[in-house]
């Protein structure tokens, strides 16, 4: 039986090593790798694999240490869930994005205040839009090139940046496309100017809960180095390995992780609810 799993664990640290050499090969990086659905990655990112990948690596190892037959379980799953728990990229995303529509607004509010139609500036832009929404835009563009109608291109777009403030850029655009009137760019102007503050606070409320992050982090990196000393040194994890120890020890981490989780859920704002969803035709 042992000799099973030193084969089974064997052809599992290969794979897992195989499987990181193919994660850390380097890629071409184009403009249209990312696919995105919604202001959303639809894809599993290349430095979950990466870490799904050492973490499959540990748990191999720890099982070959310990005994512990639940580390090739709880291993991988802490590699992949713990960065997630003890980070917030999405709300740093979802800043970077509205810092995005705000810095293209004002130029887009710059470039009709020289004269020319909506539809010629939404155009100019493309040569200056941030990245985190060019995708976006350049598909905008694409719809109004193709002969389009304006007020149904600007209401795709909505749709595709999938965002409160999104909404209020588009509606505004809108409004501009039925009315053909002189005073949009001051009107974008304007907005350009209240996205910028609410950028301002929300970098400010990010701040403050970092903090309750890094101190779950700090506590999360000594517990964990603590566990790997004990394991090393002693018989003190000793029991741990028997099947009762186990159904502990699973007992135990999920009480941590739902102790985690209840932490990231409180420190999530909810988003402001859009207005124009489903309005594209």
């Amino acid at each position: 039986m042992r000799g099973v799993g030193l084969i089974v664990s064997g052809t599992m640290l290969g794979l897992s090593i195989a499987w990181l050499v193919i994660a850390l090969r380097p890629q071409r990086d184009d403009g249209d790798q990312v696919v995105r659905r919604h202001g959303r990655l639809s894809r599993v990112t290349r430095q979950t694999w990466i870490l799904l990948g050492v973490g499959v690596v540990g748990g191999v190892v720890t099982w070959l240490i310990t005994g512990w037959l639940i580390a090739l379980v709880v291993v991988p799953v802490g590699a992949v869930g713990l960065p997630l728990l003890l980070t917030n990229a999405a709300a740093g995303a979802q800043i970077t994005r509205l810092e995005a529509m705000e810095e293209w607004t004002r130029s887009l509010a710059g470039v009709l205040t020289v004269g020319v139609g909506l539809e010629q500036a939404l155009g100019s832009t493309l040569r200056s839009v941030p990245p985190a929404i060019a995708p976006e835009v350049r598909r905008l563009v694409a719809r109004l090139r193709a002969r389009g109608n304006t007020e149904e291109a600007l209401r795709a777009f909505a749709d595709e940046l999938d965002d409160a403030t999104g909404d209020l850029v588009a509606a505004n655009l809108i409004l501009g496309a039925r009315r053909r009137g002189a005073g949009l760019a001051s009107v974008l102007q304007a907005l350009a100017e209240s996205v910028a503050a609410d950028v301002r606070a929300r970098r400010q409320i990010e701040a403050d809960r970092a903090k309750p992050r890094s101190t779950a982090r700090w506590v999360t990196i000594i517990s964990t180095g603590v566990l790997v000393v004990f394991t090393l040194s002693g018989r003190y994890v000793a029991p741990y390995a028997t099947p009762i120890g186990q159904v502990i020890l699973v007992v135990l981490v999920s009480a941590y992780i739902a102790t985690l989780l209840w932490m990231k859920r409180m420190a999530t704002g909810k988003p402001a609810p859009r207005f124009l969803v489903g309005t594209a035709r």
